[in-house]
C-alpha cells in the first residue's frame, strides 16, 4: 500500500494550491494529488463548451502565490488551463499528481488512526494510506450534470447538448439555437454562439442578475506600466480584495437600492425591445444567487444583433422543430443546450465510512467550513460561492494546515470535529443558495448553524480573522495516543 501524510484529491485550482501550501508550510510531509481525469485544471480543462471563461477577475480568482500575468483580468477557459499548469510546473507539483487514479472509497480505521483509500486506476483497483486526506475536487459531479424535468425533449428531432459534456464536433454555424438558462453558463454561451449560429435564444424560467465589467483592468495595467512587478501585483491584490467586498457587502446590506442599481445598469445597455422589467427582473434580492457576470458587456452587446432575444416563459413542450411555451410561443430549434445547472456533492460523491459505518454527508455538520462532524483528519477544500472562490479554498488549506501544526504540538494522531447532540440550535445547508441546483442537493451537503464553530464559508476577512485568532479545540476532539499505545 502507498502510505502519505496527505492524499489530495483533485488537480484543479484548490487543489495545486492546497500542495504548494503543504510544500512550503509543511516542507517535510510526504503527500500525493490523486486525479481521477488525465489533465491539470479541473473545472477548466473538463468544459469544452463555446465561450468557456472565467466570472470572477483573475487577480483573485487565481493563485495566490502566482500573479496572473496576462491583459485580460476576466480570462478564456483555455489560458486558466495553462495557468494552472504552468503554476504546478513551475513549483514541481506536476510530479505529485498520479492522473488517472479515481477515488472510489474511503475508510477510517481508528484503531491504525489512518485513512485507506480505494482508487481505481483503469481496471486496476489500488489502495492508498493516508493520515489526512484533502478533497479538493470541488461541489459538483463531473460524470452527471442536474437532470432538468423538461417535458417532450425526446420528441426533438434536433441536437439536444449539456454544456458538461459538449461535443467536440458539434458545428452550430447558421443553426437555430435555444440555450434553456439564464445562470453563468448560458449568459457565457449565447454572445460566443452568435457570433456563427443564425438565430440564439436564451430561453429563462426566471431572470438573474448580469454585471458587466471590463475584461481588462485599466488600472492594474497603470500599475504594472509605472511600478516594480512585484509592487504593482500587490497593490492590485489589495485593490480588487476591498473593491469586491464593498461591492458585496453593499449588495447584500442594502438590497434594496443595490437591486435598483443593477436594474439601472442593466437596462442602460439593454436595446429599447429587451425590458428589464421582464427580462431582467429578477424574483430574488442581489446575492441570494451568484451574480452572473460579462466582460465588457459582450451579452448585452449580444442582444442588440438581429440573430439573438431573450424569452422568459416556462417550457409547456418540445416539439420535434423546437419549443412550445406555456404562453403559446414556438420557438424554432436546429440544437436545444440545456444549461439548467450541476448536481452538487461533496467529497467527490465518495461516502466515508468510519470504524465500519458509513457517514451520510447531509446528516454532518461543517465545523468552520472545513471539517465535518464524526469524519476524523479529512478536509473538505471549498472556496466563496458569492465571492472569488479561489480566496476560500486558500484559507481552508491553510486552517487544515494549522490544525495538523497543532495536532503534532500536542502529540495526537487525528482530530473529530464532535457536536453536541443536545444542541437544538436551528440549521440549514452549508450552501443555501436558493439557485434551482443548490436547492435540488440540500439533503447531500452539510448543515451549518451559523454559529461559532459550525458555519460555512464566510468571507476571507472573517475567515483570516478565525483563521489567526480562531479556536482549535472548540467542537473539536483529539486523539492522542497513550505511551503504551505508541
Amino acid at each position: 500500500m502507498n502510505e502519505f501524510d496527505f492524499i489530495i484529491v483533485g488537480a484543479g485550482l484548490s487543489g495545486i494550491d492546497a500542495a504548494y501550501r503543504l510544500k512550503t508550510r509543511l516542507p517535510g510531509c510526504a503527500y500525493v494529488i490523486l486525479e481521477a481525469r488525465d489533465e491539470i485544471g479541473g473545472t477548466w480543462s473538463f468544459f469544452r463548451f463555446p465561450g468557456i471563461r472565467s466570472d470572477s477577475d483573475l487577480t483573485l480568482f487565481g493563485l495566490p502565490w502566482r500573479p496572473w500575468i496576462h491583459e485580460k483580468s476576466m480570462a478564456d477557459g483555455h489560458l486558466i488551463r495553462e495557468y494552472i499548469e504552468d503554476a504546478a510546473r513551475a513549483e514541481g507539483i506536476d510530479k505529485k499528481i498520479w492522473f488517472g487514479h479515481r477515488v472510489t472509497g474511503m475508510s477510517w480505521s481508528s484503531e491504525e488512526q489512518r485513512w485507506t483509500l480505494a482508487v481505481r486506476a483503469g481496471d486496476v483497483i489500488k489502495q492508498f494510506g493516508a493520515k489526512f486526506v484533502l478533497s479538493c475536487s470541488g461541489y459538483y459531479d463531473y460524470t452527471k450534470p442536474l437532470q432538468a424535468d423538461i417535458p417532450g425533449i425526446d420528441k426533438f428531432q434536433g441536437t439536444v447538448a449539456h454544456p458538461q459534456f459538449w461535443p467536440p464536433d458539434l458545428d452550430y454555424t447558421n443553426k437555430k439555437v435555444i440555450i434553456i438558462g439564464s445562470g453563468a453558463t448560458a449568459i457565457t454561451m449565447l454572445p460566443a454562439m452568435a457570433e456563427v449560429a443564425s438565430r440564439v435564444t436564451m430561453l429563462q424560467r426566471s431572470p438573474s442578475y448580469v454585471f458587466s465589467l471590463p475584461s481588462v483592468d485599466s488600472v492594474h495595467a497603470w500599475l504594472m506600466a509605472h511600478l516594480p512587478e512585484r509592487i504593482a501585483h500587490s497593490i492590485n491584490w489589495w485593490r480588487c480584495l476591498i473593491q469586491e467586498h464593498i461591492f458585496v457587502f453593499f449588495n447584500l446590506l442594502f438590497p434594496v437600492p443595490a437591486r435598483k442599481l443593477l436594474m439601472y445598469l442593466m437596462q442602460r445597455q439593454l436595446p429599447g425591445t429587451v425590458p428589464v422589467s421582464v427580462h431582467f427582473n429578477p424574483r430574488y434580492n442581489p446575492f441570494e444567487q451568484r451574480l452572473c457576470l460579462c466582460p465588457d458587456g459582450n451579452f448585452f452587446n449580444a442582444l442588440h444583433r438581429d440573430n439573438c432575444d431573450v424569452v422568459t416563459d416556462q417550457i409547456e413542450t418540445v416539439t420535434a422543430d423546437g419549443i412550445l411555451t406555456k404562453s403559446g410561443a414556438e420557438l424554432e430549434a436546429d440544437i436545444i443546450v440545456t444549461a439548467t445547472g450541476l448536481y452538487l456533492h461533496l467529497l467527490g460523491g465518495v461516502t466515508p465510512v468510519v470504524d465500519g459505518r458509513a457517514v451520510d454527508v447531509g446528516t454532518c455538520y461543517a465545523w468552520r467550513g472545513v471539517m465535518l462532524s464524526g469524519v476524523p483528519n479529512a478536509g473538505a477544500v471549498i472556496g466563496y460561492t458569492l465571492g472569488t472562490w479561489t480566496l476560500g479554498a486558500d484559507a481552508s488549506v491553510k486552517l487544515l494546515i494549522k490544525i495538523w501544526k497543532y495536532m503534532k504540538k500536542i502529540g495526537a494522531t487525528s482530530v473529530t470535529p464532535t457536536r453536541d447532540q443536545d444542541d437544538a440550535t436551528p440549521s440549514q445547508p452549508v450552501l443555501s443558495h436558493s439557485s434551482t441546483y443548490f436547492v435540488a442537493a440540500r439533503d447531500r451537503l452539510p448543515r451549518v448553524t451559523g454559529e461559532s464553530p459550525w458555519y460555512g464559508r464566510k468571507n476571507v476577512l472573517y475567515d483570516h480573522l478565525k483563521l489567526w485568532f480562531g479556536s482549535l479545540t472548540k467542537g473539536m476532539e483529539y486523539t492522542i495516543p497513550s505511551r503504551k499505545d505508541q
